[in-house]
């Protein structure tokens, strides 16, 4: 298991994150770029070893219900993969393992870091991530509230919608 300072030092070397001391010794690393509303990357780092680090963009992870994946023994190399997952899945040019819109939809509900699933007939439903919430939208009207992206996509694919990689 890594140190407290090893870890540290790590999402340190990370330019695009800035820390923050937070009680009882934690701290935190915010992604102020991020394209969504979350912007906390590493979260309640602690010297007793725990820390956490949002990945509930990516996909390739077990998850608590906010998107957090205890990192407590994680390897160097694992820790630097999923905090430079993170980073890409909030960037606004969007990850790998969290596909964004490549360019502006014809609907005006959606942004450009907003996903567009169109069906077999053209019509398009649209997948934001906000508050910590997955909303589906059609046009500017609410079609469904997820907890979870797997919850988001499966809905979307079961009713026929497929990401547009336009």
């Amino acid at each position: 298991m890594l140190t407290f300072e090893q870890k540290l030092a790590i999402l340190d070397s990370f330019p695009e994150l800035e820390r923050r001391d937070v009680s009882l010794g934690r701290v935190n690393y915010h992604f102020e770029g991020s394209a969504h509303d979350k912007k906390t990357v590493g979260y309640r780092f602690h010297p007793n070893g725990n820390g956490y680090v949002f990945a509930g963009l990516v996909g390739d992870y077990d998850t608590d219900d906010k998107g957090f994946v205890n990192v407590r023994d994680f390897s160097e190399a694992q820790l630097r993969e999923i905090i430079d997952a993170s980073i890409r899945s909030l960037s606004p040019a969007g990850g790998a393992s969290a596909p964004q819109a490549a360019s502006a939809p014809s609907s005006s509900a959606a942004s450009s870091h907003d996903e567009i699933w169109t069906d077999e007939e053209g019509q398009e439903l649209i997948l934001k991530f906000e508050e910590e919430t997955f909303f589906v939208y059609s046009g500017e009207s609410l079609e469904m509230a997820f907890e979870t992206r797997e919850e988001a996509e499966e809905y979307l694919a079961e009713e026929g919608f497929s990401f547009n990689r336009r």
